[in-house]
């Protein structure tokens, strides 16, 4: 049995909103812990690992509503929060998962018969089960420092790019050049922005990619 410690913001069941898995029903598990540093980022909250925010298990077991706390928890004990929910889809993000050895985690959900999306920066190394998802939202030139791992590009298998001007796409085209991928790509708009969207949509019809709209937040759940 794995002795990994995972800090957890939340737990909760809801609508994937994102990507390619856009529409399924998914349990998702927040970890608690980032220093990518992204601007627009909406989980600000799950940054920052304090000891003061620590609190019970059983007060992550529902959405956070970006309240800054974390509870530990191993990869039995989430397995058995995740029960309780009717999705057999369970979406692994942060803050930055890939903080954490996933492999235990992802190996006994999937060994319970869950799919497990993982979704990461790709700046730090992906230590999962092979049989988990990795959805790559790849984060260039943030406030953090930290550069987008070859290794990462190449395991994804799905890269997501948050774009809110052209030269969001321009950096995407250079990781592309340096880090050749097989993984679908989908451009994703930032907070909604109407000219990001439509630069999206113009960019995704040109090159066949995917559009990742949040649809999540069009509809008005977590």
């Amino acid at each position: 049995m794995s002795n990994v410690i995972y800090r957890v913001n939340e737990v909760f069941e809801t609508i994937q909103g994102e990507g390619i898995y856009t529409g399924v029903p998914s349990v998702f598990i927040r970890l608690q812990g980032c220093d990518v540093g992204c601007p627009w980022c909406d989980t600000k909250h799950t940054w920052d690992v304090e000891s003061g925010d620590e609190c019970a298990l059983d007060q992550v077991d529902q959405p956070s509503h970006d309240q800054k706390r974390w509870a530990s928890a191993t990869a039995e004990q989430l397995i058995q929060l995740v029960m309780q929910y009717h999705a057999k889809h369970v979406v692994i993000t942060g803050g930055e998962p890939c903080w954490y050895d996933l492999n235990p985690l992802t190996r006994r959900l999937s060994d319970h018969g869950y799919q497990c999306q993982v979704e990461t920066s790709g700046t730090y190394p992906i230590a999962i089960d092979p049989r988990a998802w990795v959805t790559l939202s790849p984060k260039i030139a943030m406030r953090g420092g930290r550069e987008v791992l070859t290794s990462a590009m190449f395991r994804a298998n799905e890269v997501k790019h948050p774009v809110g001007r052209q030269a969001d796409i321009d950096a995407l085209d250079a990781l592309l050049a340096r880090c050749p991928s097989s993984a679908a790509i989908a451009l994703q708009p930032i907070s909604q922005q109407p000219r990001a969207t439509q630069l999206c949509i113009q960019t995704c019809i040109e090159r066949n990619w995917r559009l990742s709209a949040q649809l999540h937040k069009y509809i008005g759940v977590l």
